[in-house]
Formats: C-alpha cells, structure tokens, sequence
C-alpha cells in the first residue's frame, strides 16, 4: 500500500515538474517572440533630394517583398524596433545603409543569435555605400553634377496635385556609358523589394539596352535630374538577320507610379525598336500581369489609327493586314495583335444589342478555346494508348461541363481586363 501511494507521488510530482518546464518554454517563446520583426515593414527606402528628406517620414516607402533575403516568412529575428535604412539620393543614388534597432536579442538571452540583417543587405548593395548620415547629406551637394545617361528618346510633362507641371525624360544607355555599369548596380537593388522573382544582370554581354526614366526639377536655381524607374532589354538573334528584343525587367519606383510613367516608358520603347529595320518583333520574358495590362494599352493605343484596324473592318473578323501591318510598323507579334483587335472590337460593338454581343463574344471564345481543343486531340491520343483506369483519371481533368466553365470565367476576366483598357483610352483622349 505504501508503494502504490509513493509511485502515484512520483507520478504527480514528475507531472508538476513538466507543466512547469511547458510554462517556462511557453514564456520564453512569447519573450523571443517579441524580437521577430516583419522585414517589409522594418525596412526603410528613401530617394533624397533635399537634407530636410532624410527625418522626413513622408518621404519614406517600404518594400513590396522581402522573402529573396528573409525567408518565404519575410521576418528577421532578434531584434527589438529593427530598422534597415537604405536611403539614395534622388539623381545617383549614392546610398546610405544604416541597421538600427532598440535592443538585440543577444544583449538579453544566451545562447540565442539574432540574424545577420546587416549581412544579408551587404549581399545586394554595392560597395561605395556610405554609413554616416552627415557624409551622406553632403552628397547631396553633388547631385547637380548627376545628368541623365545616354541618348534622350522622349520628353513629356505631367501635371501633379499642386497644378505643377512636371518634366520627365527617357533615356537609353547601355554599358558603354562612363559610370553607367555603377550606376545600374545601385538602380537594380530596388527590384529586390518590388519584383517578386527578380535577380540581377550580367550586364557585361553588349545585346543589353537600357532605358531610363528621370524628373527635372530646380534646386536653388539649378536644374537636376532624379531616377524615376527604368527597363532592361536582351536583343536576341533572329535567323537569318533580325533580333527580337525581349523586355526583361521593369520597374517605376514606388514615389511615382500611378502617374502615367510606365506606358510613357513603354511606347518610348517600342517607339524605338519600330526605327530599327533589323527588328522583327518585340516580346516581354516571363511578363507579370500588370505588364501584360500595361502592355495591352500601350499596343491598342498604338494601333488604334492603323489603316486595317479601323472600325468598319473590326466587326469582319482579325485578318491577315492586321496581323501584317502590327508586325511591319510596329514590330508586334500576331499574338499580341490578335488581343488589340478583341479590345478595339469591343469598343466599336453595342454589347446592349444582343446578337452583336453574342458574335463578339464567339469571337473571343474561339480564341480561348485553343487549349481546351489542344486537350482533346491530347485525349484522342490517350484513347489509343492508355488502360481503362489511366484513361478516367485523364478524362477528369478534361471534363466538357469544367471546360465550359473555366472558357466562361477565362472570358469575363477578358471582358474585364479590355474595358479597363477602353476606359483609360478614352481619358487619355
């Protein structure tokens, strides 16, 4: 009997001693927990025009993505009020890279490390990069010897909310450039933060083109230039004599989006490829969906006035001109000619009158249905080849009824994206 009574002791006693080891871990994980920091949030980016910019929190804006240096959580650990100050100058983005932070996890705990945040940054900028604020502000005092790199394509003005008109110029470069290879290390840090899968250039190879996008504005009565965005172009072979110049990056910085500047840098662009007789088409590597937007408005916007895509022959079906045409004065490919004449379609057919919404809408269907008619001959295929149950698992995925649907919803997304494109067109006009 004494037995059992010591060995239900034991017990009781063993049980007290891990709910309180459980609740020492617990208060410890919520004590750690408190030096996790969210790395977007953390990290701080500035371009600086004037020294009063650099306490301006105005003037800041944080990161879209941090996951290429931080991990798919985007979270450092260790610290307490993490700050990452990355601050450029507005022109040559001379950087000033300063980690600060209200306490450090290793000042309190044992045994526990904080991540190398300061590390990790080192990994995408540049050399050159300067730590002391004092130093940094008198870098400003050279900006005024920063001037646009290159060639000037185009010049064009927009009106800000203070009835301020506004000069912006685009530019293309290449590596050639005295302190163009410099420059362009500093300029691509930022699509580490703004572009989801980016990485850097070798920018070494001649078949890249650069093209800059920069704002004039007057700082105690001199004229100075601040970077505004850019795009990176790879000039690839064509047999026999062309090239096809894919577009590899883009990107307006954040202080100036929403403001027109990437369709004016788009056309630019396109503007110029159309000069050169050796181009046969212009094409986007891996575009994102708001490229892919962007891009449908610029296109439209350029063939509107074409000969064979006015309205009267719209409603005729895409023809051979369209496709001959886009290609021959414009350098766009039949893919993307196809989509410019569905939106210009659309904006010269009455949706109200019913059967002319209905042939606007097979029109589009025929088109999205090419991968739906691609699996069928693919399960014509299979027939011939597959078991029994292979042959069901495949007819799943090729089921008619889901097929109708996804071409319903693949449509409407269409619809949507095209009206989008009319409606700024017509604020354009």
């Amino acid at each position: 009997m004494f037995t059992r009574k010591y060995s239900i002791f034991r017990g009781s006693f063993g049980t007290i001693t891990q709910c309180a080891e459980m609740a020492d871990v617990n208060a410890m994980e919520k004590k750690l927990a408190e030096y996790k920091c969210d790395t977007n949030e953390a990290t701080c980016l500035k371009l600086v025009r004037f020294p009063e910019d650099v306490e301006d929190d105005g003037t800041t804006f944080h990161p879209e993505y941090s996951h290429q240096l931080f991990g798919d959580d985007e979270v450092a650990f260790g610290y307490k009020g993490l700050q990452i100050q990355l601050f450029y100058t507005a022109g040559n983005l001379s950087t000033l890279f300063k980690v600060k932070y209200s306490s450090k996890v290793t000042d309190t705990f044992d045994c526990v490390e904080a991540d190398d945040v300061e590390g990790k940054i080192r990994e995408i900028i540049p050399t050159g990069f300067t730590s002391n604020t004092d130093d940094f502000i008198s870098l400003l005092e050279k900006e005024a010897n920063f001037k646009p790199f290159g060639t000037m394509l185009h010049s064009y003005t927009v009106h800000n909310e203070e009835a301020e008109q506004l000069t912006y110029q685009i530019h293309k470069a290449d590596i050639s450039c005295p302190g163009f290879q410099e420059y362009h290390e500093r300029l691509q840090t930022f699509l580490m933060w703004f572009i989801e899968t980016a990485s850097f250039l070798d920018i070494d190879d001649d078949r890249w083109d650069f093209f800059l996008v920069f704002e004039k504005y007057n700082k105690d009565g001199e004229t100075l230039y601040a970077t505004v965005g850019y795009m990176t172009v790879y000039n690839y072979y064509v047999y026999p004599d062309k090239t096809r110049p894919r577009v590899s990056q883009m990107l307006i910085l954040p202080p100036f989006q929403g403001e027109g500047h990437g369709a004016q840098l788009l056309e630019a662009v396109h503007r110029f490829y159309c000069s050169l007789p050796k181009v046969q088409d212009i094409t986007a590597e891996d575009p994102s969906e708001n490229y892919v937007k962007l891009r449908d408005y610029v296109l439209t916007k350029l063939c509107q006035n074409l000969p064979s895509f006015d309205a009267d022959k719209l409603h005729l079906g895409f023809s051979a001109d369209m496709i001959r045409e886009a290609q021959e004065k414009l350098k766009i490919n039949k893919k993307h000619a196809r989509r410019v004449y569905e939106i210009l379609r659309l904006r010269a057919t009455d949706m109200s009158d019913e059967e002319k919404a209905r042939a606007y809408r097979l029109e589009v269907k025929k088109r999205l249905f090419g991968p739906y008619r691609k699996n069928q001959r693919e399960l014509a295929k299979m027939r011939k080849c597959l078991r029994p149950e292979e042959l069901v698992s495949h007819m799943g995925q090729l089921d008619t009824q889901t097929q109708h649907e996804e071409l319903e919803k693949s449509y409407q997304l269409a619809l949507e994206d095209y009206r989008r494109v009319i409606e700024r067109l017509a604020s354009q006009a």
